[in-house]
């Protein structure tokens, strides 16, 4: 231990570091998605390998070893979808942060979950963040729109033929309604909370997203983050969480991008 201790470089460090973020970042992209079964296929069908090896087992060898031996244009073919976000995300600013709403945006969630609620008319928002949501998206039906009040609550109304399942929010924009979300399996959730409720926590538990739903029953505004839901109690507790969550900053409406998008125009 000491001996390899004192034959570590800095530049070894400094590669250690830079490998970990690497396979960090891989990890938080994929999280969610099909990718990770996929990734697991991957990992049982060489562990198969080993032992086949190990065993004798002719046939099953060459069948596996003739299908390893093309696993980058495997890799390259199943993983497009993700290796294309990892370099899109690359090719970004370190100053940008692509989970960042304006705060205009904001407002307009806001008012338009305000209005639902008034309402009595049920609402689910997803706000995607760090993990990809493609795989729900997937699932509804396709809008790419600016993101507004009007918008939202007309998705919702009951006469709107998409106003089943989840609103999803992405760079900004309404990218798709209609979308199914995963039910959580959480035994300890409320038994007042129904199938809206348990799709929200569902998604937080598996993404970083934020989801607003808005109750039919209770006019209640939740928003469900990392598995748990919390209930706001007014729409200045709302505005509030959702800037503390999506516009942190020391001072107050200061902002990276803000910041970046005046010094362009100088």
């Amino acid at each position: 231990m000491i001996n390899f201790l004192s034959s570590l470089r800095w530049q070894d460090i400094i590669d250690i570091l830079i490998v970990s973020v690497i396979i960090y970042r891989i990890i938080l992209l994929i999280r969610g998605t099909r990718a990770v079964q996929m990734l697991l296929g991957i990992v049982v069908i060489t562990i198969i390998y080993f032992f086949s090896r190990q065993l004798d087992l002719l046939t099953l060898n060459w069948l596996l070893r003739t299908f390893l031996s093309s696993i980058l244009l495997i890799v390259i073919i199943v993983f497009q979808r993700d290796i294309r976000r990892v370099l899109t995300q690359v090719g970004k600013t370190p100053f940008q942060r692509q989970h960042d709403l304006l705060a205009h945006d904001l407002d307009e969630i806001i008012k338009a979950a305000t209005h639902l609620s008034r309402r009595q008319i049920g609402a689910i928002i997803a706000v995607e963040r760090e993990t990809g949501l493609r795989d729900y998206i997937e699932s509804g039906h396709s809008i790419d729109a600016k993101l507004s009040r009007e918008l939202l609550i007309a998705i919702f109304l009951p006469t709107s033929p998409i106003h089943d399942g989840s609103v999803v929010v992405h760079n900004g924009r309404i990218h798709s309604a209609g979308c199914l979300l995963p039910l959580s399996k959480n035994p300890y959730i409320a038994k007042r909370y129904g199938t809206r409720h348990r799709a929200a926590i569902g998604l937080s538990e598996e993404t970083d997203a934020v989801v607003l739903v808005v109750s039919e029953e209770t006019q209640e505004i939740s928003i469900a983050m990392s598995g748990s839901i919390t209930v706001m109690k007014d729409e200045e507790a709302l505005t509030e969480e959702l800037h503390k969550i999506f516009i942190p900053s020391d001072q107050p409406g200061f902002s990276w991008r803000s910041w970046l998008e005046k010094a362009s125009w100088t």
